[in-house]
């Protein structure tokens, strides 16, 4: 019986179970699609020549998913790139994969503690548009 979630869950199918009912446990799998959500963003700096800066000391999940719905919904429009207190963190616990991994993979320039001079010294309309 330790294949369930929660005590309730275990009553439920001895119930099943005492009066011969047939069932299956967590099988069906039902798709469906969440309505849409507006949501906002406010980068950390966005510098005089239009590169946009997002600081991350944790860089979970749900920042991670929204970077990649800004990219997919607005193209190369918006230079965003990641400054991590710690580049080599895993992107959650036991995962091989560090948050410039990650990085590297969609596409995001990063650097690690600092915003590097060449950022900083590019001239406007250098980055992407």
């Amino acid at each position: 019986m330790n294949k369930y979630r929660s005590g309730l869950e275990v009553s439920i199918a001895k119930q099943l179970k005492k009066f011969r009912i047939k069932f299956d446990y967590e099988k069906l799998v039902i798709l469906y699609t969440r309505p849409a959500q507006s949501s906002t963003y406010t980068p950390d700096f966005r510098l005089a020549n239009g590169i946009i800066i997002e600081t991350k000391g944790r860089f979970v999940v749900s920042d991670r998913k929204k970077h990649l719905l800004i990219r997919k919904q607005y193209g190369n429009k918006y230079d965003i790139r990641f400054v991590f207190s710690n580049a080599k963190a895993k992107i959650y616990k036991g995962s091989k994969t560090t948050y410039a991994d990650w990085c590297i993979k969609y596409g995001f320039k990063f650097f690690n503690k600092t915003i590097p001079i060449k950022w900083i010294k590019e001239k406007y309309g250098t980055h992407r548009s």
